[in-house]
């Protein structure tokens, strides 16, 4: 059968358009609001990272940046959900540590952190303090290591913001890294961890530096370190751990955004650079580090390896202390 030449053109006219549309569609976007998912309630570290870069970003991208608090199961609802979402890049979700601490943590995870997510970019950075009860007769890290030592195993304790968080994993790779035992008191939050800390029910705690200041700077806890590989101009006069007793110790929290697996280049790469766009803002880095944050800008690739690189050093870490969520 002979095909007119007119209906091959009209085939291949149809055909180069449905190739083309989906393209067309991601050149566009975005077109409208892009949901950033907390997986945490309101209040916490990620919480105040996520609205700290909202404004800008949503400016960078023409369009706003919606942020929606879906807390539960250490941070694993929220993420669920962002990655069974469209992948369109108007869902997305931001997060800390406990995207590579909660795979080694959890025997069930609703999601596969590899598989079913694919990195958007860096946000920033953020220390933690190490703090003691003021009734601790100790005055830096030396000297907290030496009475530690001194005393049984697990007679000193410390409290965290709830197993799998960075206030525990801080404390974690302190034990691991000078090879101590100091019992974990899980609570629910870093505020009541906090609390307990200053009256001496727990005698250390590991909270985010910008919550720890207000106490450290009322003389109501003591800090003996900060937990960076630097010092923090929020509190100048604290060494580092390891400058003041532990070498080699060094934490920081991250903080990264996540997008479903199957979401378009294009849209990623977009995502990213309006995202590095704001990130430079001055007037965002100067907010962002009065909250003790540092910006950070990567791609997503390297924040993809980043991420992979964290999930085996926290698995081994996890299984050396026998840690299991609750």
């Amino acid at each position: 059968m002979k095909i007119h030449p007119l209906a091959t053109a009209l085939c291949a006219a149809l055909a180069a358009s449905c190739w083309t549309l989906p393209a067309a569609a991601a050149n566009a976007f975005p077109e409208r609001a892009v949901t950033l998912v907390v997986p945490f309630a309101p209040g916490g570290s990620v919480d105040i990272a996520a609205r700290l870069i909202s404004d800008a970003w949503g400016r960078a991208l023409g369009q706003s940046v919606i942020v929606e608090n879906r807390a539960g199961a250490s941070g694993n609802i929220g993420m669920a959900a962002v990655a069974r979402a469209q992948p369109n890049g108007y869902t997305l979700a931001i997060n800390t540590m406990s995207l590579a601490i909660n795979p080694a943590l959890f025997k069930d995870m609703p999601f596969d952190t590899t598989k079913d997510l694919r990195s958007v970019g860096t946000v920033g950075t953020s220390q933690h303090v190490l703090t003691v009860t003021n009734a601790l007769p100790v005055a830096n890290v030396s000297e907290l290591l030496s009475y530690v030592r001194a005393r049984p195993a697990n007679d000193l304790s410390f409290g965290s913001a709830g197993t799998g968080s960075t206030f525990h994993m801080a404390a974690e790779l302190f034990k691991s890294v000078s090879k101590t035992q100091i019992l974990h008191v899980p609570y629910k939050g870093g505020g009541p961890a906090m609390v307990d800390t200053i009256s001496g029910q727990v005698q250390m705690s590991f909270p985010v530096l910008s919550a720890a200041k207000p106490q450290v700077d009322g003389k109501k806890l003591r800090a003996l370190g900060v937990t960076g590989s630097t010092r923090s101009p929020l509190l100048p006069d604290v060494p580092t751990i390891a400058e003041s007793g532990l070498p080699g110790y060094e934490f920081n929290t991250w903080f990264v955004v996540s997008a479903p697996a199957d979401t378009p280049q294009v849209v990623i790469d977009t995502l990213n650079a309006k995202l590095a766009e704001a990130l430079q803002s001055p007037a965002l880095k100067a907010r962002m580090q009065q909250e003790g944050f540092d910006p950070l800008i990567s791609t997503p690739a390297k924040t993809d390896d980043m991420v992979a690189a964290e999930m085996t050093r926290w698995a081994g870490i996890v299984k050396d202390a026998g840690i299991q969520a609750n």
